[in-house]
């Protein structure tokens, strides 16, 4: 009998893997059905060529015209709205026992059903991708997040076209669709103008997009996009709206009127409209008026404020009576042990991340709000899932200023300075996220945040469905096991419409997912999901009817990744779901032959979902970046003009751990010039070359901190006329050597007018959102002297700006993207 290749690579025994993949199988997905009639069920999209059905004679007068009419959505279908937040923790909102109002959630359940053990991935891109295509995010190339793909197929970050998504389906089928906010499952080398665009959300089946492409994105300052047009809002642009402009804001308007546009349009023809905004991702940016509103409202601390959540979670019925609620972790500080200022300070962090679950919360209200009043919402499928993840972890101990600067690059801030500026936070001016125990309290019951696969504080969030005119136990709530790839077939079975085999000429992977739909009539019904796989940076999890296997995570987010790790730097944990709902009482002592077959059907399903190989090697994280396709790897001479705007991060040139120069050749007017030449980065983390006051100024920023960084000027003003500027850096370090300082010199038609040395630079991103532009700058300033002048437009002509790596530190440039969004 042959080997298994399971076998084979010495991981499980044979007989395990077809006890997995025969007695442990998945149940097939349930097909598409529904009593609606409509196009006809075929195995492919887009539907043939129809057929003519009149006649031709000699003339019209002797013959009978056919018209081709387009596909309709089968008659009655529902509209669907799918919703979804970021980095909300199972227990932060008070639909599901948080202290944090969310009434439109509870609206919505009020209405339909609620979900208890409803599981994601444990961080962004892979939801994201499980979630629109019903397939497990390993199957489509989405094993971790787009900056740090790997060359596997489980991760190297390029969803394939044998995946279709929900939204290709249903506009195949008659539906409009539209995708408002958040989209971080573009390939980094992807997302600049040049595309290609196959995988921006007008290439994966959305007829409109409006939103940002990356992790996170600065509310007050984003980078948006337009279907693939880098677009400034509107609102944004002129007047008191731009002091009051908040994206979150923005992306309820632009659905708004997008969802009033098709009803006057086309009334009768359904919607399918994908709405992720990035609240609650860092930054925690809201206005003022909404953080007043929850002043002194955690002055208790996280201790307590986990207890009463625990306490108001059981009354509510949304956790079982039998449940335990889990320790602090020990490298957390207890509340009690802090001082005054820090309690302080902290507390404030919490009212902050706080107003922005609520403001995003009205804000979704009012576009529910729209759909019912153009009296839609009784046949409207709303699905609302309460974050992408758990609660993030990023925050560091004390909460940050400059969410990238110190989990990225390695920032510091003093106690003193965060708690100098905390009456700022939540403003323009700082990039901050809160301290790591609240994300932990607001991830009650459960153990670890977000990116931990292996423990529901990761992986568990509230979800709600609500569909009046089908689903019709109000108020219930539904206790089966499901995961993130099960939404996809829903709405596929919600709407009547079949999954094809193919799309375009390419065959369709099979679907992971499984209809929930047989939870609405029936609150007790058997999960009809029995296992499901759970990975991410080598932490894993696998539940089987009710088990659940789990590796215990090695450190937290904050926390340095640790060297030197193998398969058997973990430990195992086993919990019986069942009955201990929060993962509270580890069974891998008790039951070590039930961890042992847990532990085989894991690599088995690993196996069977591309889930392999497990990377545990930061090392293997940098070596695929020189692996990855690039738009800038082998080059050292770049030439850029004016007008060219918004290059992300990761398709510019690095100029971080090397030296190089930049070379403008411009035109200064009679005036004396003023503007932006280049500029990459922003008030976070940055550099710039500019024109200020008729002088040229090279600006480099560690940080927002006022000391962090350098700034250099000519002492003159430059006379009317041709000119050429060079900044030539020289860096100190050695090759391979990151974050080092070095010395930079301004030159004006070849003679210095300014030197400085710095003692050290950004080593890993400057941004998650902000980018490269040339002759303006679009995002935050580099310079807030000109944040009223924004875009600051260089006035002048030029010519070009020439960017040349040099030396043998060009070669080692590192600049691995966003940590972890």
């Amino acid at each position: 009998m042959a080997r298994s290749k399971f076998e084979k690579q010495g991981l499980v025994s044979l007989a395990s893997v077809i006890a997995a993949l025969i007695t442990l199988a998945h149940p097939t997905p349930a097909a598409a059905q529904s009593v609606q009639s409509g196009p006809p069920a075929v195995s492919v999209l887009p539907y043939p060529d129809p057929q003519f059905k009149g006649t031709i004679g000699r003339t019209t007068t002797d013959s009978k015209s056919d018209f081709p009419q387009p596909v309709s959505a089968p008659k009655g279908a529902p509209n669907v709205l799918l919703i979804m937040t970021d980095d909300v923790g199972f227990g932060a909102s008070s639909t599901f026992g948080g202290p944090i109002a969310t009434p439109t959630l509870e609206a919505l359940a009020a209405s339909g059903v609620k979900y208890n053990e409803f599981n994601t991935t444990a961080l962004c891109s892979p939801t994201r991708a499980a979630l629109l295509t019903g397939r497990d995010q390993h199957n489509v190339h989405t094993g971790i997040i787009m900056e740090r793909s790997l060359g596997y197929p489980g991760y190297d970050s390029l969803m394939p076209k044998s995946a279709g998504t929900v939204a290709e389906i249903l506009r195949g089928n008659g539906y409009s669709t539209a995708w408002f906010g958040k989209n971080h499952n573009v390939p980094a080398w992807q997302s600049s103008a040049v595309g290609p665009f196959d995988l921006w959300p007008t290439g994966l089946g959305f007829d409109y997009f409006y939103g940002f492409i990356g992790g996170d994105v600065n509310q007050w300052d984003p980078t948006l996009f337009e279907n693939t047009t880098p677009i400034e809002p509107k609102e944004k642009l002129t007047g008191a709206a731009k002091v009051n402009y908040h994206l979150d804001s923005d992306l309820a308007d632009q659905a708004v009127h997008w969802l009033q546009q098709q009803n006057s349009l086309a009334p009768d023809k359904p919607f399918f409209a994908y709405y992720v905004p990035g609240a609650t991702h860092a930054p925690h940016h809201v206005p003022k008026e909404w953080i007043d509103k929850y002043k002194g409202r955690f002055d208790q601390g996280w201790d307590k404020l986990r207890e009463e959540t625990f306490e108001r979670q059981k009354k509510l019925g949304v956790i079982p009576q039998g449940a335990m609620l889990t320790p602090r972790p020990a490298n957390l500080p207890a509340w009690d042990s802090l001082d005054a200022r820090q309690k302080e300070l902290f507390s404030r962090m919490a009212e902050i991340y706080a107003a922005y679950l609520a403001y995003d919360d009205y804000n979704i209200g009012r576009v529910i709000d729209e759909v019912k009043k153009e009296g839609k919402l009784d046949n409207t499928l709303v699905i609302f899932i309460e974050g992408d993840n758990g609660g993030s972890a990023e925050g560091s101990l004390q909460g940050t200023a400059n969410e990238i600067g110190v989990i990225g690059n390695g920032a510091k801030e003093s106690f003193d300075y965060l708690y100098s500026i905390k009456d700022e936070l939540g403003g323009p001016l700082h990039y901050n996220h809160m301290p790591v125990a609240w994300s932990w309290a607001f991830g009650t019951p459960f153990q670890w945040t977000k990116r931990y696969a292996s423990h529901f504080g990761g992986t568990r969030n509230g979800m709600v469905m609500s569909w009046p005119a089908r689903i019709k136990d109000a108020g219930g709530l539904r206790q089966q096991f499901h995961y993130v790839t099960d939404i996809m077939p829903t709405i596929l079975q919600a709407t009547g419409v079949q999954a094809p085999d193919s799309i375009n000429g390419v065959k369709q992977l099979p679907i992971d997912g499984i209809s929930m739909a047989y939870t609405w009539d029936d609150a007790k019904a058997a999960s009809q999901r029995r296992t499901q796989l759970f990975e991410m940076f080598g932490n894993r999890g696998i539940y089987h009817d009710g088990w659940m296997a789990s590796t215990t995570p090695l450190v937290f987010a904050w926390e340095p990744e640790p060297k030197g790790v193998t398969e058997a730097s973990f430990n195992w944990e086993l919990y019986h779901i069942d009955e201990d709902f929060s993962q509270a009482k580890d069974l891998a002592s008790a039951m070590p032959d039930k961890l042992d077959e847990m532990k085989e059907l894991w690599w088995a399903e690993a196996g069977r979902n591309n889930a392999l190989p497990l990377n545990f090697s930061p090392q293997a994280t940098v070596e695929a970046m020189f692996q990855r396709p690039s738009l800038t790897r082998g080059r050292s001479h770049f030439v850029y003009h004016q007008g060219t705007l918004r290059i992300p991060e990761g398709t510019a040139p690095t100029v971080k751990n090397t030296s190089f120069a930049i070379t403008s050749k411009l035109s200064v007017p009679a005036n004396g010039g003023e503007g932006v030449i280049v500029t990459q980065g922003g008030r976070f983390a940055g550099w710039g070359l500019l024109m200020v006051d008729g002088k040229p100024v090279w600006v480099y920023k560690n940080s927002q901190q006022p000391s962090d960084g350098i700034r250099i000027s000519g002492a003159d003003k430059l006379a009317p006329g041709d000119h050429t500027i060079v900044l030539d850096f020289a860096y100190d370090g050695k090759k391979g050597e990151v974050g080092k300082g070095g010395t930079y010199v301004l030159t004006v038609d070849g003679k210095q007018v300014a030197q400085a040395k710095i003692d050290h630079t950004i080593p890993f991103i400057y941004s998650v959102d902000e980018t490269l532009d040339i002759g303006q700058d679009s995002g935050t300033p580099i310079l807030d002297e000109y944040s009223d002048r924004m875009p600051f437009a260089y006035d002048g002509k030029i010519d070009e700006v020439v960017l040349d790596l040099k030396g043998d530190t060009a070669s080692s440039a590192v600049s691995p993207g966003d940590p972890d969004p």
